[in-house]
């Protein structure tokens, strides 16, 4: 068996299905196929399905030609139909897997992809999973599951974890260039999985498990969570202590050695970093430890959003507004800037608290032309020098690289600035600008 999809691989005659549309799937699916081999995207959401069936690309990572093309040569498919999987040689899950409310790990998306697979396992097929998750998931909830065929891992099948390592809107780093971190349940399982990727992936990393694989996407993303919060507490003590937090970071980074910056902001967002690292804490009460520097860093992190709305409020004070019945206008929705992916973000928080306070929210992005969340609805509003003049606060959440900074001060009563956007403008203007 290992010979002869070794041999399909090698001659690009293997099939492959990604289980999974979004933000992670349709890029690799795009890259599989790229590589020479007949891609199968499957997903739910047959929006997603008629749109890869016409070529109609809905992900901003994804280049619209190279999808159409495939499309047009047949190397991309998409269907909502699981039998497909019966004539699959690789099938690659990448599923969502949030949180749920009380902040515990949702898998109920991977349980129900793999619920599936098992309806149409076949011999030789290599499944690998791509879906952020807890150390253990691989083994402890997925492979119980492929067993009940009867067949045995490592034998008859193969199983692996591979951590997807989508940056949105990294035009340096994509699928290709990113090295891929693979563990295989058995060595066998790590073989024939990166046998796949290592057809459109410059390096491979294999590691010693499935276990140790998905550790390492956790501790990722959990490195990031931890080091923001350092930054957002250092930013409130320096707040405290009227010292400019963004200059002592300047500053700290001109060490060689010893130092890496990073930056604090309204919050974390998106679907990795703010979410990751509740996986290990959700997994580490089963042995009885308690991981208090994530526990610490997320308390930080999530209470950004409500400072900021105390930075609009002093700001306001300032000119002897009051929150309530103020109009502000909030720039930039999406978690990270020029992307239109708002999940997670910490701008949305923002827009609740505010309207709590009764404040007039409006918001402005150029890649979220519709926002809905919470019940919630808006749609984002003109950005025109005479628009921006008529609102008594304008707060920069996220810094696309559309905005004209200097020219949006110019026209604002108040600025609150959390990115530091404002950093090079003249002294002059700096008297309506209050930084995080």
């Amino acid at each position: 068996m290992i010979q002869e999809v070794t041999e399909k691989v090698k001659k690009r005659e293997a099939r492959v299905a990604v289980i999974g549309l979004g933000y992670v799937g349709l890029p690799l699916a795009v890259e599989i196929a790229t590589a020479g081999f007949e891609t199968i995207g499957l997903d739910t959401s047959e929006e997603k399905v008629s749109s890869i069936q016409q070529g109609k690309n809905y992900i901003m990572d994804v280049d619209s030609q190279v999808l159409q093309a495939l499309v047009q040569k047949k190397k991309i498919s998409a269907t909502s139909d699981y039998s497909i999987l019966q004539s699959c040689d690789y099938i690659v899950v990448c599923v969502p897997t949030p949180l749920s409310k009380g902040k515990e790990p949702d898998i109920s998306y991977v349980v129900s992809a793999f619920s599936k697979i098992k309806l149409y396992l076949k011999r030789g097929q290599v499944i690998i999973l791509e879906s952020t998750t807890y150390p253990g998931t691989t083994e402890e909830v997925v492979l119980p599951m492929l067993q009940e065929s009867g067949m045995k891992v490592g034998q008859d099948f193969y199983l692996a974890f591979s951590p997807e390592r989508i940056d949105p809107g990294n035009k340096k780093f994509g699928l290709r260039n990113t090295p891929k971190v693979i563990g295989g349940v058995t060595p066998s399982c790590t073989e024939m999985s990166s046998m796949l990727y290592e057809t459109f992936v410059e390096k491979i990393f294999p590691v010693f498990s499935s276990r140790t694989a998905e550790m390492v996407k956790i501790l990722e993303n959990t490195f990031r969570a931890i080091n923001i919060g350092l930054a957002n507490e250092v930013a409130i003590m320096c707040n405290h202590l009227n010292i400019n937090v963004w200059e002592v970071i300047e500053a700290a980074a001109t060490k060689p050695f010893g130092f890496m910056p990073f930056y604090p902001g309204p919050g974390l967002g998106g679907h990795c970093i703010p979410v990751d690292p509740h996986y290990l804490v959700w997994k580490l009460k089963s042995v009885d430890y308690k991981p208090r520097f994530i526990q610490l860093a997320d308390e930080i992190n999530s209470s950004m959003p409500e400072l900021v709305v105390n930075k609009i409020v002093d700001a306001l004070n300032g000119r002897q507004k009051a929150i309530n019945g103020s109009k502000i206008l909030v720039l930039g929705v999406s978690y990270k800037k020029d992307i239109d992916d708002y999940r997670e973000s910490p701008s949305l928080d923002v827009i609740k608290i505010l309207q709590k306070k009764r404040a007039v929210v409006h918001y402005h992005d150029p890649h979220v032309p519709i926002l809905a969340f919470d019940g919630i609805k808006l749609q984002s509003s003109p950005l025109t020098d005479a628009s921006t003049a008529q609102y008594d606060c304008v707060v920069l959440l996220t810094d696309h690289s559309s905005f004209d900074i200097k020219n949006i001060v110019r026209h604002s009563q108040l600025f609150v600035d959390t990115r530091n956007a404002a950093r090079n403008l003249a002294s002059d203007y700096l008297e309506k600008v209050f930084r995080l």
